[in-house]
């Protein structure tokens, strides 16, 4: 029987879809005085994977990925994306919301993302909020699984998650 070991800090990001740059600008304040110092942030990519969020959001959508310098508890992932929701809501207009802000981490192994919804591949963590390994790290690459969204299975934000694992490779002690 092996012994309970604590989990490793993360490298804590957020992927935030918008069609309205006030919107990120707005929402990247927020996350940066709750979050900490940024570490590193993509440019706009225009994302076309799917009309879901068109009504919402409007159109042309973007999407950019803010990543934290702060080491995260991996077990404050719920916490986290409760705060995310709030500022989604603080940013919204009748009842729509401006931005879309999806919070995870990454560790050496994987990539994990935060969610309300439950499906049969995620796990409840607390307070309505689940989990899901969106990537696994093997053979010196990520692979996702049959449930990851498409656009985290994209070519473009494959290089970006390798840039991210080499930063986290500096930020660990």
């Amino acid at each position: 029987m092996g012994s309970p070991t604590p989990p490793e800090k993360a490298l804590l990001f957020t992927g935030t879809l918008f069609s309205n740059e006030d919107y990120y600008t707005k929402a990247r304040q927020s996350l940066e005085r709750i979050f900490g110092e940024i570490v590193m942030e993509t440019p706009a990519i225009r994302w076309e994977f799917s009309a879901y969020y068109k009504d919402e959001l409007g159109e042309p959508i973007y999407r950019r990925f803010i990543f934290f310098k702060n080491l995260m508890e991996q077990e404050n992932l719920s916490t986290i994306k409760l705060t995310t929701n709030e500022i989604e809501k603080s940013l919204s207009s009748d009842g729509k919301r401006n931005i879309n802000l999806d919070p995870g981490y990454m560790t050496p192994a994987k990539i994990v993302l935060a969610s309300t919804k439950d499906y049969s591949h995620r796990i409840y963590l607390k307070d309505g909020i689940y989990a899901e390994v969106t990537l696994i790290f093997k053979k010196g690459q990520f692979i996702p699984h049959i449930n990851t969204y498409k656009d985290y299975q994209d070519e473009k934000y494959l290089r970006i998650f390798m840039m991210a694992r080499r930063l986290l490779g500096i930020l660990r002690p």
